[in-house]
């Protein structure tokens, strides 16, 4: 099922209202959607590289405002949806613990989950959830989304087809560890 999704939404970076299902699938995978924009980036790009950063500009503003949508669904729906499963799962005391870690680090949650593979959509949700500073979760996601697209899309843009593969097999492994590398720093710098 998640292939087909995933090959219907790759076949869309080549329809001639590609932009606009780019939008579509930015804004949606921030919250609910699990097919990163990636795909239909990368393809777009690479057949039109005049307009690389038109186009991630257009997955970046659709990212964010799905972004906060999430945030929004966090913050007004959570209590009726989210609380009864921690409850069910007796998670309380945990959730508890995150949300008072969450207020602290929430911002390097957001930047790391808007740069590497792991979820943007749960940060989201989980940052509306917490109330992690709305303007703090804005920042950080324009800067976290912001560098992820704007780098695929100079990658792409400047070495074309030859970066394909990388881009697509190991970005986020790479980005991963860099923001891993990242955190150690700020974990050594605060501690000292």
């Amino acid at each position: 099922m998640l292939r087909i999704l995933y090959d219907r939404t790759l076949a869309l970076a080549g329809h001639r209202h590609a932009l606009a299902a780019l939008a579509a699938v930015s804004f949606f995978e921030s919250w609910i959607f699990p097919i990163p924009p990636d795909i239909m980036l990368i393809p777009m790009v690479l057949a039109r590289p005049n307009r690389a950063f038109m186009i991630a500009g257009v997955c970046l503003t659709a990212s964010v405002l799905g972004g906060i949508t999430g945030y929004a669904i966090g913050a007004f729906v959570f209590d009726e949806l989210g609380l009864p499963l921690i409850e069910l799962f007796n998670l309380s005391e945990s959730y508890s613990k995150l949300a008072v870690n969450y207020g602290e680090h929430g911002f390097w949650a957001v930047f790391v989950a808007g740069v590497t593979p792991v979820p943007y959509k749960i940060i989201t949700i989980l940052s509306g959830a917490l109330g992690l500073s709305f303007p703090l979760f804005v920042v950080a996601s324009i800067i976290a989304r912001g560098l992820r697209f704007y780098l695929v899309a100079t990658l792409l843009w400047k070495f074309g087809p030859s970066v394909r593969e990388f881009v697509e097999q190991r970005f986020g492994v790479v980005s991963a560890i860099v923001c891993a590398c990242l955190l150690v720093v700020i974990l050594v710098v605060s501690f000292q």
